[in-house]
């Protein structure tokens, strides 16, 4: 049976199981570097925790060095011009963040000359920190006794207190929990804790119940229905969105890209042209929506996931001798070779990759 008033010995079992088998991360400092004095870099956990919403360790790695390679510091990154921020972070998905990451840089540098707040609250007020942010980056830069919570401690309180209600509705009891075991002492530390044991024991498919720092007191475990937890509520369908994109491809190996509106889905990242489509309504499909007479070929289509809908494009390739002008504020001719380096989300390469296979292939020169 858990022991609902004894929370200290619960924080030390983990702190001492996380002294044993902590993830080594590029962002993090180690418990035995945090006992020596060796404190976090602020810029290195905010930076981190930014581009971990909605992604995984592993497809992060990258991304947090490439950051760091082009801009060491929080200064560094709020000189950056936009696109090339956005540049950087194509791939990563959810770009509304990669726009308040530039933000928040800027401001930092501006108004707090390069230095974090320290505080849960200050924190918070920057652009882009909501709630979890500002939690993780209090307790794991600064030491504060800040309650953190994403998908993976959710998973572990919601089991160790066996909490039936789902989600997201139970999220206020679950943060009650996190509050009641957080410790005055090393709650950065307990805060990764609870993230690892998340990620590597507590995982939603085949828990390693018997390796749990928790075992003898989990609820769910006691129940021998572990998976059970968290309890979900059931998940609308998402609707299907349909729309087309258009590939045209000079006689110099130039592809046609252009800049989307700074606001709204993908703000401010590039696209080959496609048509009016959104997550509320449909884009035309056909050739004749094409940005310019051409011999448009229909080169397929691709569907992309998106987080409220699912989008399926049918893509078109024209390869066109005599380049047609494009209005220089929204679109340009790329060479083919340099899509890599382009602001490009991943549905834009999936069409550019449909009607043009090599395209991100750095062994081929021409299209």
């Amino acid at each position: 049976m858990l022991p609902m008033n004894d929370n200290p010995p619960l924080s030390d079992l983990l702190l001492q199981w996380y002294d044993r088998h902590h993830r080594d991360l590029p962002w993090r400092t180690s418990p035995v570097m945090a006992a020596r004095g060796l404190t976090a870099n602020p810029y290195h956990v905010w930076l981190s925790e930014v581009m971990l919403q909605q992604t995984t360790v592993q497809a992060v790695k990258p991304y947090f060095a490439k950051f760091l390679a082009a801009w060491p510091t929080v200064k560094d990154l709020a000189n950056a011009p936009v696109e090339d921020v956005m540049a950087a972070w194509a791939g990563l998905g959810y770009y509304a963040r990669a726009r308040n990451l530039r933000k928040c840089a800027e401001t930092v540098a501006r108004e707090h000359d390069g230095i974090f707040p320290d505080t849960e609250d200050a924190l918070r007020a920057l652009p882009g920190i909501g709630d979890y942010t500002a939690a993780a980056v209090a307790a794991i830069a600064f030491n504060r006794q800040a309650a953190v919570m994403d998908g993976n401690v959710e998973r572990v309180i919601s089991r160790l207190f066996a909490i039936d209600a789902p989600l997201p509705a139970s999220k206020p009891v679950m943060k009650s929990k996190v509050v009641a075991l957080t410790p005055a002492k090393r709650p950065g530390d307990f805060a990764q804790a609870m993230m690892d044991l998340g990620a590597t024991i507590c995982t939603p498919k085949r828990p390693a119940c018997a390796l749990c720092p928790f075992k003898e007191h989990c609820l769910a475990l006691a129940s021998d229905y572990p998976e059970r937890f968290p309890v979900k509520a059931l998940k609308k369908q998402k609707p299907v969105r349909v729309g087309a994109a258009f590939v045209a491809v000079n006689d110099k190996g130039e592809i046609l890209l252009r800049r989307r509106e700074e606001t709204g889905l993908l703000g401010g990242m590039t696209e080959v042209p496609t048509t009016g489509w959104t997550a509320r309504i449909d884009g035309g499909t056909g050739s004749e929506h094409a940005p310019f007479s051409a011999d448009w070929d229909a080169a397929g289509a691709i569907v992309h996931v998106f987080t409220h809908f699912e989008l399926r494009l049918s893509v078109y390739r024209a390869k066109v001798t005599v380049t047609p002008l494009v209005d220089s504020n929204n679109g340009w001719w790329e060479p083919v070779t340099n899509l890599d380096a382009q602001a490009l989300p991943t549905v834009m390469k999936k069409a550019i990759k449909q009607a043009i296979p090599f395209a991100f292939d750095t062994n081929r020169t021409s299209a």
